[in-house]
């Protein structure tokens, strides 16, 4: 999960703002990020100010943080800006008062007095927070309470709170300037990579054996081993169209009925003379065989892919038990590619998903897919089947989606939630 980091702008655009900047668009970056900061609030905290302090869940603890400084930069702009500019109405006020009352919130140890908003804090009973549980802080209004101003001056938390970012900002810095001097930082460096470059590597080659080893069994097994096997014993015994399912058995009548149709056309449209019954019957009969050929080697073709299909889910299943120790760092290289994607994209990515197999077009889909794995495996779709299948299994696809989304993606990326309801709104 990542988060936008406000753009560093030249000495030369920040004075080109202050004059001629736009603080519409200020105001409303400022506003994105105090909503999503908002909504941690209102889904962890009930509606409390986080304690970003004492978080032990580093991923919210950044989450806040990079919303923060996104938030005060923006801010600082609009403050530059809006003065200039004048082009701000009325219907901006609410924004700016939003705005305003989240920063106060989280500004109130830099001594800043512009608080628009009441302010209160988590009840201190239950605000354990863990990486992999975060556990929702109960409401109680009884234990709201306003944070006290500090009496004692420190001239240097003045100058660290008129920082964006106040002292984690500066701490980040040391860190980083710690971090350049150090004489192993380089070694670091590469060996950081190297590992990624590992991880990486191991992944794709496993990815690339559960797609690859499957498919290439199928095949191999199909027309070189089972096909011909099939072929011996049932080569020389001629299909009947008992033999045939009812979808087969259909098409082969409406195949052969069209060419005797076509046989009476040529005559009554091309000119062609009649041709005798004897005749007719003759083409006919070729006609039938013909036919009967051809689903002959379609039931031969079914049977093999029943039997190969099967040889393919065993591969699959070896694979994964040779190579069982990668998967975790399969598991770990696909955990990092979908975090590492943006809010929107994310929010893209489930929105795709959702319509496609669970959305108002997918049962469209979910039958075609089913009546051609029917057709795969030489079996008769069975329509009621298909329309009860596609009754129930999209409808509890979605419910766990939704589940999903509510119980999991709102822990791990409370900005994305927000993302996906504002695309789906």
């Amino acid at each position: 999960m990542t988060s936008s980091q406000p753009p560093r702008k030249s000495p030369f655009s920040q004075l080109k703002n202050q004059f001629f900047g736009n603080p519409e668009q200020s105001l409303k970056e400022a506003y994105e990020a105090a909503s999503k900061i908002k909504t941690i609030e209102n889904h962890y905290f009930s509606g409390y100010r986080v304690p970003i302090e004492s978080l032990k869940s580093d991923r919210l603890q950044a989450e806040v943080r990079e919303n923060l400084e996104i938030l005060e930069a923006r801010i600082k702009e609009f403050n530059a800006s809006s003065s200039a500019s004048g082009k701000l109405g009325s219907n901006h006020l609410e924004k700016l008062i939003f705005v305003e009352g989240i920063l106060a919130n989280y500004n109130l140890d830099q001594n800043q007095g512009s608080a628009l908003a009441p302010i209160s804090s988590p009840p201190e009973t239950s605000s354990s927070l863990s990486t992999g549980n975060i556990v929702d802080v109960p409401s109680s209004k009884a234990n709201s309470r306003i944070p006290k101003q500090r009496n004692n001056f420190n001239p240097a938390d003045a100058l660290l709170g008129s920082m964006p970012g106040g002292q984690n900002s500066v701490g980040k810095t040391f860190q980083k300037i710690k971090g350049d001097f150090n004489p192993k930082s380089e070694q670091e460096v590469v060996n950081e990579f190297r590992r990624s470059r590992a991880v990486t590597v191991v992944a794709v080659r496993l990815l690339a054996l559960l797609i690859a080893i499957p498919i290439l069994t199928q095949q191999v097994s199909k027309h070189f081993v089972i096909s011909p096997i099939v072929h011996q014993y049932r080569g020389d015994v001629a299909v009947s169209l008992d033999e045939l399912n009812s979808e087969w058995k259909e098409e082969a009548l409406v195949e052969l009925n069209t060419y005797e149709e076509e046989l009476k056309m040529e005559h009554m449209f091309k000119g062609v003379p009649p041709i005798s019954p004897e005749v007719r019957e003759e083409k006919v009969q070729e006609k039938a065989n013909e036919i009967a050929q051809f689903y002959h080697q379609k039931n031969i073709n079914a049977v093999s892919n029943v039997f190969a299909d099967f040889v393919g889910l065993i591969a699959f299943a070896f694979v994964l038990i040779i190579r069982r120790k990668d998967i975790n760092t399969l598991k770990s290289f696909i955990d990092n590619v979908i975090y590492g994607l943006s809010d929107s994209a994310k929010a893209f990515a489930i929105i795709l998903f959702t319509d496609m197999f669970v959305g108002f077009h997918s049962p469209h889909g979910w039958e075609v897919l089913l009546e051609g794995l029917a057709n795969h495996l030489g079996i008769a779709a069975n329509h009621s089947g298909i329309s009860l299948f596609i009754a129930t299994v999209p409808v509890v696809m979605d419910t766990m989606m939704k589940y999903w989304i509510f119980r999991y993606l709102s822990q791990l990326s409370a900005s994305t939630v927000a993302t996906l309801k504002e695309m789906n709104e």
